[in-house]
């Protein structure tokens, strides 16, 4: 679950520029087939880092491009203007209002330069992506469906024996793709690969509007996620190299709320189910203590602060009684106001006129905050489904996670889980969000950490999983 507050999008300068990537190692060359491939990188503007993913190609004597921007669901955006002069290379992404513009020079250590739009302006990094070598098990790509939505996902499979215990994989809030890439950290890629090594299949997917996926995030609910991954479920169940019998779900953030929806529905009978950092209460108190807590952490005085927290509730109040859109959106400008305002001086005075970065914000703001997702997510109390959940749980916690902070989340899950009495709960003490070794746990932090899980979290899952499916 990504930083959740309705507004993360005040920083985001560029509709589509949310994500930073880890870069590989690249060699610097010339010419056109020397640039083609795909690089990954970030941006950084006003010390916020943006994730992206560009590949080049030959085209007719010249270079085309496209972007893929995780975070917002977006994949193969085609850029413009993309020109390779020497060692200058020049791309443009067109956007509703002024164009990303991307300058820069290839060099031994990749590709660096300017990145602006309109009055913003920062830095951007790129290295090439370099394959590694083959994995010692086999991967498919697969397709299946819920209803009208196909989802595209990648099945891994140990390289030999079965029937496997299997799992499908749960990702968080937010357009994610199947590896669950955030900041260059790819989450699902790295489960993946540790549970089949050890023996257990694992299905990851794009998330709905993303990659090779169809269907509307915004339009669904987290309950439209949990029947999605029991259609995963039943994609593996009628294979004969899986286990029937033995297959669960892992979902982290929004997903392991989905993933108690799925274990909570009459008949879908899974194995297991493994809870990462999964919320105990409504998305309304997750989404009020995340903006509370961002608004601490830039200086907000207590007055500023108590401003936020009625805005914000006022807002969700709003959405959830499903208000008229003129009254939402005067609530969401009510709270963007209130969380500039208590913003830093320095941050104050570089967004300039506060009415006029709020304008072309506003309207995107208010169509996210009357989606069927958000509504259903400010309301939805996962202890509903919790309470519901007769299979092996494993829940995990991260004691530095600041998105889902164990003060407010373990307790709500613990009392929800009492009577399952195949549940167990851990707590890795120096584990943010994401479940790397973090200093602060703050979101801001997660781009600098090692792209790792901290030690012994793998092996326990995997360790659980398969003690679990021994006895089916």
């Amino acid at each position: 679950m990504r930083l959740l507050g309705l507004l993360a999008g005040l920083v985001a300068l560029a509709a589509g520029l949310c994500y930073s990537l880890q870069p590989e190692r690249a060699e610097a060359r010339t010419g056109q087939a020397a640039i083609a491939g795909a690089w990954e990188g970030m941006i950084d503007v006003a010390g916020i880092s943006f994730q992206m993913r560009v590949v080049f190609r030959e085209a007719d004597g010249g270079l085309s491009a496209a972007i893929d921007i995780p975070q917002q669901g977006a994949s193969g955006i085609p850029l413009r203007e993309v020109r390779l002069d020497g060692a200058s290379v020049h791309f443009e992404l067109p956007t509703g209002a002024a164009p990303a513009v991307f300058d820069g020079t290839v060099g031994q250590g990749g590709i660096t330069g300017v990145f602006t739009q309109g009055p913003a302006a920062g830095t951007f990094s790129l290295k090439r992506v370099v394959a590694g070598p083959p994995p010692p098990y086999r991967e498919e790509e697969v397709t299946f469906a819920n209803g009208d939505v196909t989802l595209a996902g990648t099945l891994t499979l140990p390289p030999a024996g079965g029937p496997f215990p299997a799992v499908v994989l749960i990702t968080g809030s937010g357009a994610q793709n199947r590896d669950e890439e955030i900041f260059g950290f790819k989450l699902f890629r790295e489960i993946a690969d540790h549970l089949t090594r050890q023996g257990i299949a694992v299905l990851r997917y794009d998330d709905r509007g993303v990659g090779g996926s169809t269907g509307r995030l915004a339009a669904s609910t987290t309950a439209d996620f949990a029947h999605d991954a029991l259609a995963g479920v039943a994609l593996l169940r009628a294979r004969q190299d899986i286990a029937p019998a033995r297959v669960g779900l892992v979902g982290h953030s929004e997903g392991a709320a989905a993933a108690a929806i799925a274990a909570s529905t009459p008949g879908a009978d899974l194995s297991f189910i493994v809870l990462l950092a999964g919320p105990g209460v409504p998305g309304e108190a997750v989404t009020r203590q995340q903006v509370a807590d961002a608004a601490r952490l830039t200086g907000a005085t207590p007055e500023e602060l108590a401003r936020i927290v009625s805005a914000h509730r006022a807002m969700t109040e709003l959405t959830r009684a499903d208000a008229p859109r003129d009254a939402v959106e005067a609530a969401i400008r009510n709270l963007m106001v209130a969380q500039l305002e208590g913003r830093p001086k320095a941050q104050r005075d570089a967004i300039g006129d506060i009415e006029a970065f709020i304008a072309p914000r506003l309207g995107a703001e208010a169509t996210r905050a009357m989606s069927p997702w958000w509504r259903f997510f400010v309301s939805f109390d996962p202890a509903t489904a919790l309470v519901n959940v007769t299979c092996p749980t494993l829940v995990v916690f991260g004691g530095r996670d600041t998105q889902v902070p164990t003060s407010l989340h373990r307790k709500p899950v613990e009392d929800a889980l009492a009577r399952n009495t195949r549940a167990k709960i851990l707590e890795y003490p120096d584990a943010n969000h994401l479940f790397q070794e973090a200093i602060t746990g703050q979101v801001a932090e997660y781009q600098v950490l090692e792209k790792s899980f901290v030690t012994g979290l793998l092996d326990a899952v995997t360790g659980w999983i398969l003690e679990t499916t021994a006895a089916r």
